[in-house]
């Protein structure tokens, strides 16, 4: 509890908190790396619109690629919200992986006109994901089980 700036016993302002882990490190390094790779989709599909015709195999090679991360990071988060006993992970990396399972399937179909805005919207997606694994300590889920048996005030890390 904090008033005025004080902090009590129970509470460690948070860049005193690291993430520790398996789970927590994995679900990051699967974030980042799925967001790296979507953000080079873009950059094949322009390469391809500049009448390079190899750029067209670049992007349907990078988007098996960011589909294949995308089920990772599924997995990966199932296993993170397991560990933190968080939600999160879990829900939001299904959400992405569904909006990409639709942006593969319009770009098999030719439909530029759902294609296009969905993936700017993953790609929003990704950064955002991505900033807010990177910004925020994750819980440890350790220290988070002590302060319960031991009757003190728990933290909520993971405001995302």
């Amino acid at each position: 509890m904090t008033v005025e700036g004080v902090t009590t016993t129970y509470e460690r302002p948070s860049t005193t908190l690291r993430p520790t882990g398996v789970a927590g490190r994995l679900f990051r390094a699967a974030v980042t790396i799925h967001t790296v790779a979507a953000f080079g989709q873009p950059v094949f599909a322009g390469v391809y619109l500049t009448g390079e015709i190899g750029g067209l195999d670049w992007h349907a090679q990078g988007a098996n690629l960011v589909f294949s991360l995308g089920l990772l990071q599924a997995a990966v988060g199932g296993a993170a919200s397991r560990r933190m006993r968080r939600l999160w992970p879990l829900a939001v990396s299904v959400l992405i992986f569904a909006a990409e399972t639709g942006q593969y399937t319009a770009g098999l179909s030719g439909l530029l006109w759902v294609h296009i805005p969905l993936g700017v919207m993953i790609i929003a997606a990704l950064a955002v994901l991505s900033a807010a694994v990177w910004v925020r300590p994750l819980p440890n889920r350790a220290v988070s089980d002590r302060a319960k048996d031991a009757g003190e005030p728990q933290r909520d890390e993971t405001h995302v």
